[in-house]
């Protein structure tokens, strides 16, 4: 057929449904088009049964997964009725009315932003909102920091605290030559499950001690001396999650020269600078002691818990470079692992941060509200400790106070905590971690209680 008498065929309407009615084997004339339309349209359109159509579903196969062991302490409070039931597994900021917080210096910022006519919901850089990548590496290094004047650190913004560790192993099992990572037993239980699907081989180092309910330092110098030469360490910045144990500063110091006796490389997670001793500058002393040396390490940032934007997912990557080429390199290959895996990141709640962050009298704002959460959870444990020695309950309980942060390990063990659960109402996870920031001073005797009669009953 000639290029004119196709389009001929093609170009009448008639000619059209002509063809496509003898395509599917279906009898048209031009006469009755009207009639087929409206009784026999149905049965050109129609696709033709297929087996699944009729079959299970192609996903009958998939096993029932398990409710996150962290998560699903919440699914199981929302689903007793009982009136005085206390949730103390959720990793989230409390109000001694056990309500959730929203600061005001954040409330603050959001407005300024909605009254800002000049806003407009265009995408990030893959790398994030620049004013914000800035102001949280000198958040966590400091103002006067070497590393930032030098510019040797590269920066990007992430989705919260996990984003940024999954950028981040992603990026060592791509470009580092040793791809096994060494974390803390124990450790939050996100971080083997980010690590090992980012790439990396994961291996644990002692860290808590059961016994004295403290650090295992012996332990944790004995395996770290260990490792293979150049070995990625998970160190926690502060406020150790689950177990509230800090290394002192002298054993920050003796912790930093092995690994860099040995080369292995630092990457903190900092998910509670300012929230755990109300002092933005002490809680940031083992990562500054680790950048002051001139050596390289990595950074993973939330603002989750220190500006209560839980749900906003906002976080920062910051990788501390030996140079500022090395830096730009290191920036140009973060791209190339942000890219396919969410593109770019939101922009809502880095601006707040950003606003809160480069404003003078809101950064001041900030930090008093902050201490006054880190001060009423240090009340919490004051409270809980006194509690308990006021009802002779027994044991040695002073870890509650000597620990820090949101959470304490409370020595607890499963049974117990079972019996806790069943008897009290309380929850918390199995391990005997609780949030002191789901406690209030109403709840504290209620707790105490509990802790008395599984002490008691259950060795």
């Amino acid at each position: 057929m000639g290029d004119a008498n196709m389009r001929a065929e093609l170009g009448s309407p008639g000619r059209r449904l002509g063809t496509l009615a003898r395509h599917l084997g279906v009898d048209y004339s031009p006469a009755s088009s009207s009639l087929m339309a409206s009784h026999n349209a149905s049965e050109i359109v129609t696709p033709s049964p297929t087996a699944g159509s009729y079959g299970g579903s192609v996903f009958t196969n998939v096993a029932q997964a398990p409710e996150d062991p962290i998560l699903g302490v919440t699914v199981a409070y929302n689903n007793d009725p009982s009136p005085v039931k206390v949730n103390l597994g959720v990793g989230a900021y409390r109000t001694e009315e056990g309500k959730p917080l929203v600061l005001n210096v954040v409330r603050r910022a959001e407005q300024l932003l909605v009254n800002d006519p000049s806003r407009v919901k265009e995408y990030l850089p893959i790398t994030g909102l620049a004013d914000f990548n800035k102001l949280s590496a000198k958040l966590i290094f400091g103002a006067d920091s070497p590393a930032i004047q030098e510019n040797r650190v590269a920066t990007v913004q992430c989705l919260s605290g996990t984003g940024s560790l999954r950028v981040g192993g992603e990026f060592l099992a791509r470009h580092h030559h040793e791809r096994t990572i060494y974390i803390p037993q124990p450790t939050w239980g996100n971080h083997p499950k980010v690590f090992t699907l980012a790439g990396l081989s994961v291996k644990t180092y002692r860290y808590y001690d059961p016994t004295t309910r403290g650090l295992n330092f012996r332990g944790l110098l004995e395996d770290l001396s260990m490792a293979p030469h150049g070995a990625i360490v998970l160190l926690h910045a502060c406020a150790h999650n689950p177990t509230g144990v800090d290394p002192t500063l002298d054993q920050w110091e003796q912790i930093r020269l092995l690994m860099r006796s040995r080369g292995l490389l630092p990457f903190f997670d900092s998910a509670y600078q300012g929230f755990a001793s109300g002092n933005l500058e002490a809680d940031a002393q083992s990562v500054r002691m680790f950048v002051a040396d001139g050596g390289e390490c990595l950074t993973a940032q939330s603002y989750a818990k220190n500006m209560g934007l839980y749900g906003e997912r906002v976080g920062a990557l910051s990788i501390v470079c030996k140079s500022a080429d090395v830096a730009v390199k290191v920036e140009s290959q973060l791209k190339l692992v942000i890219r396919p895996m969410y593109s770019n990141p939101p922009i809502h709640g880095a601006s707040i941060v950003a606003t809160v962050l480069k404003d003078g009298e809101m950064y001041q704002e900030w930090t008093i509200e902050l201490k006054a959460m880190a001060e009423r959870i240090i009340s919490m444990r004051q409270q809980l400790f006194d509690a308990l020695r006021t009802r002779g309950t027994a044991g040695d309980w002073s870890h509650i106070i000597k620990q820090i942060g949101m959470f304490t390990f409370t020595g607890l063990n499963r049974e117990q905590v079972t019996f806790m659960t069943k008897e009290y109402h309380i929850y918390m996870t199995s391990d005997g971690r609780i949030s002191m920031a789901g406690l209030s001073s109403k709840t504290v005797p209620h707790l105490a209680d509990a802790i008395h009669a599984a002490v008691s009953r259950i060795k």
